[in-house]
Formats: structure tokens, C-alpha cells, sequence
């Protein structure tokens, strides 16, 4: 399932590795042989560069060093690096967060399934703090001839914005999520530019993805724990390499000469409406929740448009009814709540018009339906939708914050008062 609008009005939580090996083309390639030394690698690099200098429009301060690691190196590197980028406390909160909303399954321990996953396919990968591109020592030829051209693409980059600061950010999924699609994007734009050039690629690259994204999903064999992934853990690891590509493809055609570092995208929103970055500027609204009314906030996150189309889709299982109903989204932020006697999720989506949070309500009504077998009505009128499903309480509620229509989403212990957020302590900012 291709779940980009297919006229592109298209991490993620989980797709936050800059220094990990492009799966979606490393997925499809294959060759014969496995990596020679580091100096042979050294020599590609020095051929590759000017090509990418070109491609890019920037110049290299410095030419990176490369080393060479074992695998073993390499899943110590990405555990290391996990740990420092996601404290066990902002893992553990966004593993029972993503568990809560449905995507994905209570008894899955994220950061062992995520080391494992990353470690998968990687060929090589270029590590910000070090100033080095490593590359995976046995690794097969034409992996390695890809990951060498794409991370030189990244070190490049790193010379004229910080990527380190991308992964420092914290409580702004989604605006984490569209910056590393603007980064891997033009990784992966310029790497086949630089290859088949840029003219070539902007007239084949439409498409392209789609053909790209079903050879991942017929490649089983050789990526076992990618193809076993939740779905939201696949499109959100494959959203900054396909949707952050054609973003740039766009961004080439209507700022031929901008420099895309300087001005990055704030949201999925805008790398999936290109036109509402480079045409009237539509930047989400900022939403600010005050503490629940009972119980304290464990973690705190958001979503944006992309995760809440996966969201829809995860139940749906209709990519146009997820796609329309995630269309009207301008802002959205959840709290995970610890009670005491168990844990409650409570989510504010901020929308563009009346209509749009209407639709969207009425499709998340639907997948509470799918999700929650049995489920049994308990309230509902104009504002307010509840079920009982076991043990919890589901409700939808139809609220304003500041004159602008907004959808809240509560999970909680059946008790509980589903009221958690206090309305007139919402805050937006443009």
C-alpha cells in the first residue's frame, strides 16, 4: 500500500537514524562480491565527490575520512547511539504511547526490534559527531557502492547544517520527521542524480517510488525483520527516503537554485503538499496542553499528518478514506497520563475547517469500531462519542480551542472521566 496521496496532497517516531544505509534502495540492490578495503572505497569517494559537488550546488570543506567496522561494530554503534538519542525513559513513553493508539503490538520491546531492524541491511553510514562514513565490513558490493555516494551526499550536508541538532529535538515528532525527509530525500535525489543525471531523473522519478516501495515488499527473504515490522514502523522508516525524494524533485522545479538546508520543512504536512511550503505557506499550528485534570503526563508527543493517516489506515485498511480523513489536519498533540491505576491517552487534533474535523471524527469512529471488537456504545450526541470496550473507555469529542474546530481522543480505564483535557487551557501558536 502506497500511502502518499497519489496527487501528493502524502519516521515518524521510529525514523530518526540520518547515519543509517537508504533501505529502501539498498532493499533492491544486488550484486556479486563483498567490500574491499577502506582505501578502495577511499578512491570512490574521491570520484563521486565532484559529481556530487555538482549535483548539489555546494562544495566540500573537507572530504570525510572512511573506516571500515564489523557488523559487530556497526549494532554496537546503532545500540550506543539509541541510547543516547532516545533515553530509555523517551523510548519506554513512546513504545507505551504507540501501543495505546493501536500501531503497534503490546508485546513488542521497540529498542530491541529497532537495533535488530536497523542493523538488518545496513551497508555503511555516516556518523555526524566522528566527521567519518564507516563502511560495513563484508557487506555486498553494490550495497556498498550506493551507501558510499548517498552518505557522502549526507556528510556534505553535514557541513552546512547541523545533523546532530536533528536528532537532539525532542517532543516534535513530526517536525523531526519532515526535516530528515528533506535530508534523506535529497540524499537519495542526488545520489541517482549524480548517477543518471538530474534531467534524466526528475522526467523517471515519478512513479518511481511506487515501483521501488513493491520491490521492498516482495524482498522477504533477504529483509525478514522489515517485512515482519508493524506497519507504521515500515512506512514511517521508508516515508524520509520515497515522499522526502519526490519533495525535493518538486523543490528542484520550482527553486531551481535554492539552497533546501536554509529553509526546511516544518512539518509532514508540507513535505506531502508541496504546494503548502512553496506556494502559500501553510506551517502547523503549535498546540500547547496544559496538565491533565488527573493523574500526571509520562510522556508527551505528537503525531502530524503522515502518522495520522497510518493511524487510519492501521484500522481502516482504506488508503483513500485515510488519506481524505488525515487531508484537513493543521495540528495535533497527545499526552500519555499515568493514573495511578493504569495509564490513559489523551490526544487533540487542531483542523483546517469544520468539515475536515467532522470527517475525521467520523473515520476514527469507524476504526474505534474495527479496533475494538464488541465494542458497546455508551454516550452519544453532537459533541461526544463513548464506548466500552472491556476494560477501557473510548471517547471522540467535537470541541473548539480558540474558535478553531479540534477532535479529542480519549483512552482511559473504564472510569475515568474522559474530560482530561481542560479546553480553556489549550494553547495555539501559528
Amino acid at each position: 500500500m502506497d500511502i502518499r496521496h497519489r496527487n501528493n496532497r502524502t519516521a515518524g517516531a521510529f525514523s530518526r537514524s540520518t547515519y543509517v544505509v537508504a533501505i529502501a534502495l539498498a532493499a533492491c540492490a544486488r550484486g556479486d562480491g563483498t567490500a574491499n578495503d577502506d582505501g578502495a572505497y577511499s578512491r570512490q569517494a574521491t570520484r563521486a565527490i565532484p559529481k556530487l559537488e555538482e549535483a548539489t550546488g555546494l562544495k566540500f570543506k573537507s572530504p570525510p575520512k572512511i573506516e571500515m567496522r564489523t557488523k559487530d561494530e556497526v549494532r554496537k554503534f546503532l545500540e550506543d547511539k539509541l541510547a543516547s538519542e532516545m533515553p530509555a525513559e523517551e523510548l519506554t513513553g513512546q513504545e507505551r504511547a504507540y501501543k495505546r493508539f493501536g500501531l503497534i503490538p503490546d508485546t513488542l520491546n521497540l529498542r530491541t526490534f529497532m537495533v535488530g531492524l536497523l542493523t538488518e541491511q545496513i551497508a555503511g553510514y555516516y556518523d555526524p559527531a566522528a566527521k567519518v562514513l564507516y563502511v560495513v565490513d563484508g557487506a555486498e558490493q553494490a550495497l556498498i557502492d550506493m551507501t558510499v555516494s548517498h552518505e557522502l551526499v549526507h556528510a556534505l550536508q553535514d557541513q552546512y547544517f547541523n545533523l546532530d541538532s536533528l536528532q537532539k529535538l525532542r517532543g516534535n515528532n513530526d517536525r523531526q520527521v519532515a526535516a530528515q525527509a528533506l535530508l534523506e530525500g535529497q540524499a537519495i535525489f542526488e545520489q541517482m542524480s549524480a548517477t543518471i543525471g538530474e534531467r534524466a531523473l526528475t522526467t523517471a522519478l515519478p512513479g518511481t517510488w511506487d515501483r521501488v516501495r513493491d520491490l521492498i515488499r516482495q524482498n522477504n527473504e533477504s529483509m525478514p525483520l522489515f517485512s515482519r515490522a508493524p506497519f507504521v514502523i515500515q512506512e514511517t522508516l521508508l516515508f524520509p527516503y520515497l515522499s522526502g525524494a519526490e519533495f525535493i524533485r518538486r523543490a528542484k522545479e520550482k527553486r531551481p537554485n535554492a539552497d533546501f538546508l536554509q529553509d526546511v520543512p516544518a512539518s509532514t504536512e508540507q513535505v506531502l503538499h508541496p504546494e503548502r511550503f512553496f506556494e502559500s505557506r501553510d506551517d502547523p499550528t503549535d498546540i500547547t496542553l496544559p496538565p491533565p485534570r488527573i493523574g500526571k503526563v509520562a510522556y508527551e508527543n505528537n503525531l502530524g499528518e503522515f502518522e495520522t493517516r497510518l493511524l487510519l489506515y492501521e484500522f481502516l485498511k482504506d488508503q483513500s478514506a485515510a488519506l481524505r480523513g488525515a487531508a484537513g489536519w493543521d495540528g495535533d498533540r497527545y499526552q500519555l497520563i499515568d493514573l495511578g491505576r493504569g495509564e490513559a491517552l489523551a490526544w487533540l487534533s487542531i483542523w483546517d475547517s469544520s468539515v475536515d474535523a467532522a470527517e475525521f471524527r467520523d473515520l476514527l469512529d469507524t476504526a474505534v469500531l474495527r479496533r475494538f471488537k464488541g465494542v458497546e456504545p455508551t454516550k452519544s450526541d453532537g459533541m461526544t462519542r463513548t464506548y466500552s470496550a472491556g476494560s477501557r473507555t473510548i471517547a471522540l469529542i467535537a470541541v473548539e480551542v480558540q474558535g478553531r474546530p479540534a477532535v479529542i481522543y480519549v483512552d482511559a480505564p473504564r472510569g475515568t472521566p474522559v474530560n482530561l483535557i481542560d479546553v480553556s487551557r489549550v494553547r495555539l501558536a501559528e
